[in-house]
């Protein structure tokens, strides 16, 4: 499933992220669709609200704008969570129907758990660029490993690619990224892929 990976054709990948809805039937409707519809791979994020975010309703925890306004973080990541009970079950799911399944994890206990199901690649979401422990975790797996930049500077990039490298990682794919949502077609500059690519 993977050998297209690194090749010039696409790899297309399905974000499953949060839009089962906390449903596991419907995270593996999902992956179904995401396979009829020619996706290489699903993706899932791995966390719980305790390893992502403090249960406290001080102003700074509460969301102020965008389609999450109103919410408190804690209850955001509980309400839409992939649980880590489900992640067995979905991997398998996946795997019975030819489709490659990986995850975003968000600390070192989700790197764990995504290990113990052979997870294949890992991607390292932009809110995490600068969480080196974490990337070190996962660098020491040896897997490749996609960086999203969307909410990093260049030298923020730059420090996560060489901490990948030094601990393991041998190949790395950086995604422009514009860490809005929904996105405007003004928010984004795809010559920012030319400037990754000759600056990283």
């Amino acid at each position: 499933m993977l050998k297209n990976f690194f090749k010039k054709k696409p790899f297309f990948i399905a974000e499953i992220s949060a839009n089962h809805n906390g449903s596991i039937k419907l995270a593996k409707k999902l992956i179904l669709n995401a396979k009829k519809y020619g996706a290489d791979a699903v993706k899932l994020q791995t966390y719980s609200p305790e390893t992502i975010t403090l249960n406290s309703r001080r102003p700074e925890f509460k969301i102020k704008n965008g389609l999450w306004k109103g919410f408190y973080l804690w209850d955001l990541y509980k309400k839409y969570q992939t649980p880590f009970k489900w992640h067995k079950e979905l991997f398998n799911f996946a795997k019975k129907n030819n489709i490659t399944c990986f995850s975003s994890p968000f600390d070192e206990s989700a790197v764990d758990l995504l290990e113990k199901l052979h997870c294949p690649i890992y991607k390292l979401a932009s809110f995490e660029i600068t969480h080196l422990p974490l990337i070190k975790k996962i660098a020491s797996t040896g897997k490749p490993l996609i960086i999203s930049t969307g909410m990093a500077s260049l030298k923020e990039v730059e420090n996560a690619v060489k901490c990948a490298k030094k601990f393991g990682t041998k190949k790395i794919i950086l995604l422009y990224c514009v860490s809005n949502y929904p996105s405007k077609i003004k928010d984004f500059n795809f010559k920012n892929i030319k400037i990754l690519k000759k600056k990283i």
